[in-house]
Parts: structure tokens; sequence; C-alpha cells
């Protein structure tokens, strides 16, 4: 009997296990403990493993004794600035190492790190490896949009693509949708982050990886706007890294500007100050939609694993949230979907 990937056991566990790197971060195990523990409170049917120095996290742990929470001793830390080539060959024992190894070998269901991106990701493709018909890994993010909420990839791990990149891309983003939001088996929108959305706009990798999505299978759109991101044309927007990473920090910036607008011109007088308080349930309620901690957790799709990424300034709140993404990918059974998608693209990979 040919081996089956780990992944394939993992979709049939009761319960899920998450490994978390808790040196990674700005804060370490300062918001990586406590996030932990909130999720386990949270999830009965969630294990986690706390992956660090062990002194420092059973600091944090103070006394706590919880038959769903392990710890597993790695002495390295993989700096934020540090460069991802020598964190593969020099940090071996490093807390983002051991937190994937765990994955690879099985012994949990996904990885969760708020450290440095590059490392990660080449750590990530080194140990686990790519799925099969995969060329690149790629990262994938949630943006709110007027309609609830979008997928955007790549998010900045692959600058130059080609068109069979972008339909690889397509293929991971809609088949994580389609596990995660459609449990009617309706196949999820797919649009192409493009400057316009008649057919002839674009350069000529964006216009032959349209003509590939047309032929794909796929419930392809076409070209969607910058504006048409936030307006929820589609569920699922492919670009190159290059591109959605520009996007995401123009938009990370476009809102922090807009919040420092608001809170100015609210606190310009006693007047403004009182229309303020009086508009503070639709305030609080603003910010609840439009809170990036709700939607933090990239997902490295792409790999035969799953790999969560957290902004490396989250605080417990919001690496709760890449806990529960992560946990929510290993239930559904992403990676088994995007293999046989992609087995469809290249039957070929089916006895592969």
């Amino acid at each position: 009997m040919r081996e089956q990937p780990a992944f394939i056991f993992a979709f049939f566990r009761m319960t899920v296990t998450v490994a978390i790197d808790c040196m990674g971060g700005d804060h370490g195990p300062e918001v990586t403990v406590p996030a932990a523990l909130d999720f386990v409170r949270s999830y009965a049917d969630v294990n986690v493993v706390l992956v660090g120095q062990e002194d420092v996290v059973r600091r944090h742990l103070a006394g706590l004794d919880n038959p769903r929470v392990a710890i597993r001793h790695a002495s390295q830390v993989v700096a934020m600035d540090e460069a991802p080539a020598l964190a593969i060959r020099n940090k071996k024992d490093s807390s983002m190492r051991v937190a994937i190894d765990l994955v690879k070998h099985g012994e949990a269901d996904a990885c969760v790190s708020a450290g440095n991106t590059g490392a990660l990701m080449a750590i990530s493709r080194f140990v686990l490896k790519t799925l099969p018909g995969i060329d690149r890994p790629a990262i994938c993010g949630i943006l709110p949009t007027s309609r609830g909420h979008v997928h955007v990839l790549d998010l900045g791990a692959n600058v130059d693509c080609s068109p069979e990149h972008l339909l690889q891309f397509a293929i991971m983003g809609a088949s994580l949708v389609a596990s995660l939001d459609h449990k009617d088996g309706a196949e999820p929108t797919v649009g192409l982050l493009n400057i316009g959305e008649e057919d002839i706009k674009g350069n000529d990798v964006v216009k032959k990886a349209a003509e590939l999505l047309r032929g794909s299978g796929l419930n392809f759109i076409g070209n969607v706007e910058g504006d048409g991101v936030y307006k929820g044309e589609a569920e699922v927007v492919v670009c190159d890294g290059f591109v959605g990473n520009v996007a995401l920090k123009a938009s990370e910036g476009l809102a922090q500007m807009l919040a420092g607008f608001l809170k100015l011109e609210f606190k310009r007088n006693l007047l403004t100050k009182l229309i303020a308080l009086l508009a503070l349930p639709v305030l609080n309620n603003f910010k609840k939609r439009v809170d990036h901690r709700r939607y933090n957790g990239a997902t490295l799709l792409g790999l035969r694993g799953i790999v969560v990424k957290s902004h490396g300034s989250a605080d417990a709140f919001s690496f709760g949230n890449a806990l529960a993404r992560a946990a929510d990918e290993a239930r559904s059974g992403v990676l088994a979907r995007i293999a046989a998608k992609i087995a469809q693209q290249h039957p070929e990979l089916e006895n592969a």
C-alpha cells in the first residue's frame, strides 16, 4: 500500500492539535501563551503544543496544569530580522523549526507562528515540501468587505509569477474558501486583480492567467479592480505577491490614516467630544467590523501541512484568532481538496 500523506489521516481525527511557536513575534510568550490558554478554554476539541524555551514557557503558564496543553522544548529562537537561509542552516532547534517538524511528523495538525515571515516560509517549504503540482506556496490573507470578507493571495511570497502560478493560487484559494465557508458545495467566486475589468487590460501575464482561469473549471468571474476587492465582488482575489503586498500595505495605511483623522476631529472641541459620546455605539460597531485583529492569520497555502502566519505585533486576542483559523483549516480537509483540484488539472499526478 502506498504511504499516504499525514494530512489525509489528520482530516479524520476527532481532535485538532496546534503547534505554537511561542517565541516568535514582537512579544513572544507574553502573548502566545495566554492566547493558547484562552484558545484551549474556548474549544473543547483542541490541544496545543507550546514550543519554545521550556523554562520561559513554564514561567508564563504560572503553574497551570492542563492535559490538553503540552510543552516541547526548543533551545533556539529565530530573530525577526534573521536571514531565512541562516535560519534554515543554523537554527535547527528553533521554536519555529520544531513546531513545523511536529506537523511534518503528524504530531500536530497545524502550526502557528508570529515570527519572521521569510524564515517561516523558507523553513515550512524546506521541511514540509509543496503539494504535488504546486510550484510555489502563497500567502493567503483575509480582508473585510461590504459583503463580509475576501481571501486574497498572494500577499508577498512570490513577487514574480507566471500565469500558471496564478492559476495554482486560484485553485488553492478557491479550495480553502470552499472548505471553510461553502458547506453547501457551491464553488466560490474567483477574481483576478487587474487595472480594469475589460479583457484587454493588464500585462501579458495577467491576460494569459485569465485565459487559463476561464478554462480551469473554477467559478471565475473575470478581472477585479482594486475597489472591487472591498466591494466583495469576488470571494477569492488572485494576484502576484508584489501587487498583493502593496495593496495590503496601502489598505492598512489608509485605514490607520482615516482612524487618526476621525479621532482628531472628535477631539477638536467640547461639542465634538459630546457628539463622539453620542456616537460611541456606532463607532464601536464600526471599529469591530474593520478591526484587523479579527482577520489575523495568513495561511501559507500549497504546503503538505497547515501553517498560519500571525502578525508579529499581534496581541492575545489577535493571536487567538490565528489559532482558531489554523484549527478550522485542520478540520476542513483543505489540503486534500487542493490536492484533488490540482490533480484534475494534471491527471498524471493522481498516481504520483
